[in-house]
């Protein structure tokens, strides 16, 4: 089986399931919600940066045709590895993304007549922010992960 690059539509999928579901939970239950701070969605970021990292690291390898087994390359299995973490953050920031999405939905209509919702709206757009910025993160490590085509097995023709 092999591996395919994760669909826009999939993450899409993702976003709108995860917004329905927290703006339903938002609306039965916000005023038993504890106040969001600036801060409740940043823990994404350092991810996000990581990965971005990761990403250009591999991206050299792989251009400079430094993947194998020997100790100065880049062993395969790394890339694998990286390959995985860069799904799961695609599934994580993507779900996330649709939470801070839904909260917003109604949290943004409520500032005029609720105090807390006006407070609670810089870190829901932070959040939402972080979960976005996770997905482009992971989107770049996924295809930085690429395997560089392979030549081609038709004899050159002269």
């Amino acid at each position: 089986m092999k591996l395919k690059p994760t669909r826009v539509l999939d993450l899409v999928a993702n976003v709108l399931v995860a917004a329905l579901a927290a703006w339903i939970a938002t609306r039965v239950a916000y005023d038993s919600f504890p106040p969001i701070s600036i801060y409740a969605g940043t823990s994404l970021y350092p991810v996000a940066a990581i990965e971005v990292a990761l990403a250009f690291v591999i991206r050299a390898r792989v251009n400079d045709r430094q993947v194998g087994g020997d100790r100065h390359q880049l062993h395969p299995i790394t890339a694998a590895r990286a390959v995985a973490l860069a799904k799961a953050s695609l599934q994580v920031g993507s779900i996330a993304a649709g939470v801070w999405l839904g909260f917003l939905c109604w949290v943004l209509p409520q500032r005029g007549t609720l105090r807390a919702a006006a407070a609670d709206s810089p870190g829901a757009i932070v959040g939402m922010f972080a979960g976005v910025a996770l997905v482009a993160a992971a989107l770049w490590l996924e295809y930085c992960c690429r395997a560089p085509d392979d030549p081609s097995d038709d004899p050159a023709t002269t």
